[in-house]
């Protein structure tokens, strides 16, 4: 059977508009970066609705944290609920795009509607891209956000005690690493982190990643050449940090409560299932869901399908529980 025969219909029928719109092979077959930024900024304009919520109040903000930015600042959006008084869970979001694109402005959508539908202050950090900017910066980006968030709690009206981190994609590999920091720096706390298809192993070698791929989702070309642009010149090396690609990391122990999703049709779908099992292994709490007809991106391709809606109902659960003392 052709495997894109297994993906769930509503998620096909998606995939096949964005094929005809952008070429057979998808974004991740335009291998000429800035090229495929600008194309990811057209289809995010042609998607673009009414985004911000009357309940919901947004605002930027800039924080130069030092040490951990190597002195550049960084742009945060900050997602409150209007209604919000009193000391509220914040989200840290951290979008994808493959270390390569992607933006605060690119998720502006989903950040207000995850605020909304969560009623936790959302925190969108914008980070550094590749292959402009490798490895750290993005996670120093990443990082020194989150310091600034907790340092800064009291004027955002945050609890830091009821603080988690919230990744897709390349997004997911940055939170892990950013997890990992805030364990062996002893940064801020981190009470949960979700995980959405994260990008977590250098090598694309898994099953998954040979298998699941060339149907116009992310591919695994797209993917080495994005491990490319991150690693640079210690790509393809025994040099790789485990905050580089958090699947090279030996100790787990001692990471916050996870919740990881994937597709099972995504080519990321080993990596993610290997790491939620070896947190198991390491005493860490972990929640588990590997989808049916899912591939990486199928929430993008098609978010009112159902497969979709059931998957970010099942994501705001886990937060509700990690973070609320009651659901809003």
């Amino acid at each position: 059977m052709d495997i894109s025969e297994r993906i769930d219909p509503e998620i096909r029928a998606r995939l096949d508009q964005y094929r005809q719109l952008v070429g057979p092979d998808g974004l991740s077959g335009i291998r000429d970066i800035p090229e495929r930024r600008r194309r990811q900024a057209e289809l995010t304009a042609l998607r673009a609705g009414p985004v911000i919520p009357d309940d919901v109040d947004v605002h930027d903000l800039s924080i130069a944290h030092g040490a951990e930015t190597r002195g550049e600042p960084v742009l945060l959006r900050v997602y409150r609920p209007h209604a919000m008084t009193r000391s509220a869970p914040c989200v840290y979001y951290i979008h994808g795009g493959g270390m390569v694109a992607g933006g605060i402005a690119s998720d502006h959508a989903k950040t207000a509607r995850l605020t909304q539908a969560t009623g936790c202050v959302v925190v969108s950090v914008e980070y550094r891209l590749a292959p402009e900017n490798p490895y750290p910066a993005a996670l120093d980006d990443c990082y020194g956000g989150l310091v600034g968030v907790a340092d800064r709690h009291r004027e955002l009206g945050i609890d830091p005690d009821r603080i988690a981190l919230y990744g897709t994609s390349a997004g997911g590999c940055l939170a892990a690493a950013v997890a990992l920091l805030a364990r062996d720096r002893g940064g801020p706390a981190i009470a949960h982190q979700l995980l959405v298809s994260p990008m977590l192993d250098d090598l694309s070698s898994t099953p998954s990643a040979m298998v699941n791929t060339g149907f116009g989702a992310w591919s695994r070309e797209a993917n080495i050449q994005s491990w490319q642009a991150w690693l640079g010149q210690d790509f393809g090396t025994d040099r790789i940090s485990p905050y580089a690609a958090p699947a090279r990391a030996r100790d787990l122990a001692g990471l916050p409560p996870t919740y990881i999703d994937v597709g099972d049709l995504d080519l990321l779908r080993d990596e993610a299932v290997d790491f939620a099992r070896r947190l198991s292994w390491a005493g860490v709490p972990i929640e588990l869901h590997v989808y049916p007809g899912g591939i990486h991106g199928s929430e993008n391709l098609a978010p009112d399908a159902e497969l979709s809606v059931r998957i970010r109902g099942y994501r705001q659960d886990a937060l509700h529980r990690a973070l609320c003392e009651e659901p809003p």
